[in-house]
């Protein structure tokens, strides 16, 4: 993009009103002074027009961080041009600042590398670049800005708080009696009589002296808890603002995230969905999108206007993708308990947590376990609290 200065419209003006007054009135003088600025002019467009050779790499230290942590970036110019130095202006953009970058004197075949933190402090995804390096002439006529590389993105995660408790599988004993695991397992399942090669360790001699034959365990997997979090993303279900932020949906990521890692830490399975269709960045990135984690697109979250509660609901009840269910809202999704009340007919656990309300929601509501949380950190608290897994 270039921009003539007012330098230079002023001198373009002289120029025409020179040359038509001298070719007008027969001037040599007037004439020769207005070809001058119209040469001065041209000169000036054409070393502007100088397009350096210019190499640019950048790093994130670390790419994902949660909201908070440090992260900087590492961006490295390298003039591989081999006729003259470049004596630049340039700037990074990093998410809404400029970061000013030091070109002056650029020799052939060096380089300067720039180090700077990236702004943490909310979540989302800050995009990095493209380097903007600007051309001027040495008369200060003409400026021309040119991109150089490409976008670097800084995925920057809700915080995570540590829950203790998550839900729990069943296994079956040999009396009869069904008892919580911290999670599936191989577990008993049935007796049979015993066959030629049979491991010996697999016989239930207790039984087999009663019976007066050899018995064997049959063992299965029990399968593993499944959980199912669904976030909340419709602007409705948070109204309230601060700065432009809705600080219930940001608590409302941060119990995702804190249930997504206390999912993997217990090696569950889990599965996290949106209310609201997901940025169209994710969504344009096809087959990619699933290179992107939950934590991702947590980060990439963000409040839609159009949101619906219906298709989500429809879905969870006609593909059943889990046992527990975790909603997650605001204060405007109070009025949606009963809606997700009625889940509980394919998710035996409900647990809704509700951020950001000034009232608490009725105990029990809609036969669900309601947490009432001010932030992430509460919800995390009150989770540990929940013994109806």
């Amino acid at each position: 993009m270039s921009a003539l200065t007012a330098r230079c419209v002023g001198l373009l003006v002289a120029a025409v009103v020179l040359l038509g007054v001298g070719f007008r009135f027969a001037y040599p003088e007037l004439t020769l002074l207005g070809a001058a600025a119209g040469i001065a002019v041209g000169y000036a467009v054409l070393s502007a027009a100088w397009r350096p050779r210019l190499e640019v790499t950048r790093s994130a230290d670390p790419d994902r961080v949660a909201r908070g942590e440090p992260a900087a970036m590492t961006l490295t110019v390298r003039n591989a041009g081999r006729l003259r130095a470049a004596s630049l202006v340039a700037e990074d953009r990093c998410g809404d600042l400029a970061v000013p970058v030091p070109l002056l004197r650029l020799r052939p075949g060096r380089d300067t590398t720039v180090r700077y933190e990236v702004p943490t402090a909310r979540r989302g995804v800050v995009p990095v670049g493209p380097l903007r390096v600007t051309r001027r002439d040495p008369l200060g006529l003409v400026a021309l800005a040119r991109p150089y590389g490409g976008t670097v993105p800084v995925w920057v995660h809700p915080r995570v708080h540590p829950l203790n408790a998550v839900p729990t599988g069943a296994g079956r004993s040999l009396d009869g009696r069904v008892d919580k695991v911290p999670h599936g397992s191989i577990t008993f399942d049935s007796l049979r009589e015993y066959v030629i090669g049979d491991e010996l360790r697999r016989v239930h001699w207790r039984t087999s002296a009663r019976v007066g034959e050899l018995m064997v365990r049959e063992n299965v997997d029990t399968s593993l808890p499944r959980i199912v979090v669904l976030l909340d993303n419709r602007a409705g279900a948070h109204p309230q603002r601060l700065d432009g932020v809705a600080e219930s949906f940001e608590s409302a990521c941060e119990a995702a995230a804190s249930v997504l890692v206390a999912a993997y830490r217990e090696g569950l399975p889990v599965v996290l969905l949106l209310v609201a269709p997901e940025p169209a960045g994710l969504a344009a990135a096809g087959d990619d999108a699933a290179a992107h984690g939950p934590l991702d697109r947590l980060a990439a979250a963000g409040l839609a206007d159009d949101g619906d509660l219906q298709p989500a609901t429809t879905r969870l009840r006609r593909e059943r993708l889990g046992d527990t269910l975790v909603f997650l809202t605001g204060p405007g999704g109070r009025d949606d308990l009963g809606t997700v009340g009625a889940l509980r007919a394919a998710y035996p656990s409900v647990v809704v947590g509700i951020f950001g309300a000034t009232e608490p929601a009725p105990s029990g509501a809609a036969g669900l376990v309601v947490i009432d949380a001010a932030d992430g950190a509460a919800f995390a608290a009150e989770w540990d609290g929940v013994r109806r897994w």
